[in-house]
C-alpha cells in the first residue's frame, strides 16, 4: 500500500482530498518538466504497465534485440525491490536505471525525472518506462511519458478490461501477450478480451504479441516505428521560463 498516490489512506474526507489534490497537482507539474526534456531531444516516451509477470521485461528484451541496430534506446525500471529487470536489460548493451519505490505501488513523475539526469537523452531515440506491476496505481500518475502502453497477458482473465476500466482506458495500446500459450489455454478468449475493452469506449487499440518460445512481435513494432516517426515530426514547442529554471 503507498501513501503517495493515496491507496493506503483513510476513506475520504476535506484532509485526504486536498492531500491528493497537492499530491496529483506537483506530480503533474513534474510530469510536463519531463516532457519538455523528451521533447527537445526528440525521444519517444512509452510508459509500460501490466499486472506482475504480464512480460514487459520480455518484451522489453525481444523489441531490443529487434531494434538496437536502428535506433538508440534507454530503459527505466521501477520495483518495490531488486535490480533484477534492470540486470536483464543491461545484459543487452542498453543503459537502464532502476528505481526503487520501496512501498510505492508505482512510478512517479518526480522519480523518473531524478532518473533522468543519470540518462544521455541526447543519445536516445526511445525510451521505455517499465511502470511497477500494478493495474490500478500506475494509471493515476503521468510521468511525462508520450504514450501509454498495457500488457495484457493471456495466463490472466480475458475480462480484466471490465474489471479495471481505469488503466486500460488510459491506455494508448493493449498489447495482448504470451499468445504463443494460447495452444495450451482454453479459459482465455481474445476474441472476450477485445469485447471488453471495446465496452469501455474510446477505441483503443489491441495487438498480439509473443516474446519468447516463437517472438511474434510485427504488429508492435510496427507501432513503435510509426510513433517514432510522429515523434520526430512533431513541432518542437518553446520551453517555459519557469521550466528553464528548473532544469
Amino acid at each position: 500500500m503507498c501513501n503517495t498516490c493515496g491507496c493506503a489512506m483513510k476513506p475520504a474526507d476535506t484532509v485526504t482530498i486536498d492531500v491528493l489534490q497537492g499530491l496529483l497537482a506537483a506530480n503533474d507539474r513534474a510530469a510536463a518538466h519531463n516532457r519538455e526534456h523528451f521533447d527537445r531531444h526528440r525521444v519517444l516516451v512509452v510508459n509500460l504497465m501490466s499486472s506482475p509477470g504480464a512480460g514487459k521485461t520480455a518484451l522489453l528484451e525481444a523489441t531490443i534485440v529487434a531494434l538496437r541496430e536502428r535506433y538508440r534506446i534507454a530503459v527505466i525500471e521501477g520495483d518495490l525491490e531488486t535490480d533484477n529487470d534492470a540486470a536483464r536489460i543491461r545484459a543487452h548493451g542498453v543503459p537502464a536505471l532502476q528505481i526503487t519505490t520501496g512501498s510505492a505501488c508505482h512510478l512517479d513523475a518526480q522519480l523518473v525525472h531524478a532518473a533522468l539526469h543519470e540518462l544521455p537523452l541526447a543519445g536516445l531515440d526511445l525510451l521505455f518506462i517499465e511502470n511497477v506491476g500494478n493495474l490500478v496505481c500506475p494509471a493515476g500518475f503521468d510521468l511525462g511519458q508520450h504514450r501509454n502502453v498495457t500488457l495484457l497477458s493471456v495466463t490472466e482473465g480475458d475480462d480484466k478490461p471490465a474489471k479495471y476500466p481505469v488503466i486500460f482506458r488510459a491506455s494508448d495500446l493493449v498489447v495482448l501477450s504470451k499468445t504463443d500459450l494460447l495452444d495450451v489455454l482454453d479459459d482465455f478468449d481474445p476474441a472476450r478480451a477485445a469485447t471488453a475493452l471495446r465496452a469501455l469506449g474510446g477505441g483503443v487499440p489491441m495487438i498480439h504479441t509473443a516474446a519468447r518460445r516463437a517472438p511474434a512481435l510485427g504488429e508492435w513494432l510496427h507501432w513503435l516505428e510509426c510513433e517514432l516517426r510522429a515523434r520526430r515530426a512533431a513541432p518542437l514547442r518553446a520551453p517555459r521560463v519557469d521550466a528553464m529554471m528548473e532544469a
